[in-house]
Parts: structure tokens; sequence; C-alpha cells
């Protein structure tokens, strides 16, 4: 199966009611503002969408209404990852058959495999589904980090198509694009990271700030790709702000807040997640204030 991706695709939150249950109702209709704001591809139940917390049938829910909602309009990416190798792969079985068009896969957390340990890790999850896997470094929050040489073996293997490279170092993306071979998807996963990404050869961003300005981050993307880089520059600068303060606190706190200012979704968290300091909330405000997007309601 194959999988055309490229420009900027959201990692949805999952929106909570009071009572701490999924908001359906508020999921559908950030995926509809998501579709008419442009957005060119859906990544749900990744660590934005506090899949750790989400009890198996909620995991299963939410991509079904996202689904329901886009997938007929945009690719629908799942988030589908662990430290247990054979739970992820009867996971990754298990979301093929609900139609997703691929699967975003994070490296393990906390068991902190070597190289040769993550290039087995991956190579078995490729190999339980026909599904396109993209791979996912984050470093931050992983403890291990998937090297470039490690990448390019794993580009190798035919269905593992791309990487979302939250490195942090754009070094380090320098030296996966050279790794790989061409036509392999390199990724942001650092939202400040999307433009000098793209200037250097990757293909986009799997975004979060792009829950609250969807159409912006695409467009900087698309300025970006096609080559446009005077434009690009100056909405990367004006966008720049909202993309640091998205994470003043850990994601994804400040981004559903962010969605609450917005009246798109309530604020509701799961625990561990907890609501942000009064002082972070009030630079939040400010930065939302000064992108106009305190204006928005929840019929948008």
């Amino acid at each position: 199966m194959s999988l055309e991706i490229r420009g900027c695709g959201t990692a949805l939150v999952t929106p909570f009611r009071k009572d701490g249950s999924v908001d359906e109702a508020a999921l559908r209709r950030l995926v509809q503002f998501q579709l008419r704001e442009g957005i060119d591809f859906l990544v749900p139940c990744g660590t934005t969408g506090e899949t750790p917390t989400l009890e198996h049938g909620e995991y299963v829910g939410v991509i079904r209404v996202v689904m329901e909602e886009a997938g007929a309009k945009v690719p629908i990416v799942a988030g589908v990852g662990g430290n247990n190798t054979r739970k992820v792969c009867d996971l990754a079985a298990e979301v093929e058959g609900l139609g997703v068009h691929g699967i975003l896969s994070v490296a393990p957390y906390y068991n902190k495999p070597t190289q040769e340990g993550l290039y087995h890790h991956f190579k078995a999850i490729a190999e339980s589904t026909d599904l396109p896997v993209i791979l996912y470094n984050v470093p931050g929050r992983t403890s291990s980090n998937i090297e470039p040489a490690t990448v390019g073996r794993l580009a190798q293997i035919p269905n593992i198509i791309g990487i979302k490279e939250a490195s942090g170092s754009i070094v380090q993306q320098m030296e996966v694009l050279n790794a790989v071979p061409a036509g392999f998807r390199v990724l942001s996963g650092d939202d400040a990271f999307t433009f000098p990404l793209i200037a250097v050869g990757g293909v986009g961003v799997i975004s979060v700030v792009s829950n609250e300005i969807p159409g912006p981050m695409a467009r900087l993307a698309h300025l970006a790709l096609d080559g446009k880089f005077d434009e690009a520059r100056k909405l990367n600068a004006q966008l720049l702000p909202l993309m640091q303060i998205n994470f003043i606190e850990t994601n994804p706190i400040p981004v559903k807040a962010a969605l609450a200012m917005m009246g798109m979704i309530e604020e509701v968290y799961r625990l561990p997640m907890v609501p942000m300091k009064p002082e972070n909330r009030a630079k939040l405000e400010k930065v939302m204030a000064t992108q106009g997007l305190l204006s928005k309601s929840a019929s948008v």
C-alpha cells in the first residue's frame, strides 16, 4: 500500500469531557476544523493524543471517529507504538483492519534498546502489517535515539517509508537525509524545525501547533516545499512564538489549554498530565491574543 505524505499533518489531541470520558463530539469538530483549514493528513493517537492513558476501546474508538470524519478526504496515520514489540505488532495488525492509511511508531521508551534492538523492533512491526510505517524518533521522551545509520538500514525495508525526526538536532536530521534513499520521507517532529528541515530536504511536519492553526502551518510547509523561502521565512517568524509557547510545559498540556481558550474543547487531562501553572497560562494567553486566536469559538 502506498502513502503519499508531505506537507503538514496534525498530531491530534484527544478531547475529554469533565467526567474524564472521550469527547467524541469535540473530536469530530476538531477534525472538521482541520479539514476546512486545508490540513494534509491527520495523526490520531500519538503522544499529543495522550495515548498512554487511553483504554484499548477508547484508542480504537478515537481512530474510528477520525476515519469516519476524514478517512476519505486526507490520509490517516495512526499512532501505533510502545515498548513491547509483540504487543505493538498485534496493534498494527488491528488498526490495519480499521482502514487507516499508515502507522506512526515511536521508538521503545524506558527499555533503552541498542541500535540493533531498535532495528529488529521496527523490522518486526513492518513485517506484521502491509501498512506503510513511519518511524518516530523522539529521544527527549524515549531515552533512545534512532541513529542515522539505523534509519538507513530500516529504510531498506519496503514498507518503512519515512521518519518523524524529533531529535532536536538539525545536524542529525541532515545525516538522516544523507543515509536514506531517494523517496524516503523525512518529516519534522518539532514545529520550529519545519522550515529549516524542509530547506535541507525534508518533506513536511507532524505538528502539534497545527491543532490550533492548521491552515497557517500547512501554508508554511507548502511555501517551503515550493521553494518560496522569503515568504516561508516571514510566516515562520510570525508563527514561531506560538510554536515555542506550545512547549512551555509538557505536550499536550499547552495545546489543550490553547484549544480550550479557542472554545474548541474542554480543558481536561488525564493523570499524570495536569493543568498549566498560572504563570505559564498567562504567557500562553498573551501569545494566543497576539496571534488573534482568542476570538475563535467552538463553532469554528
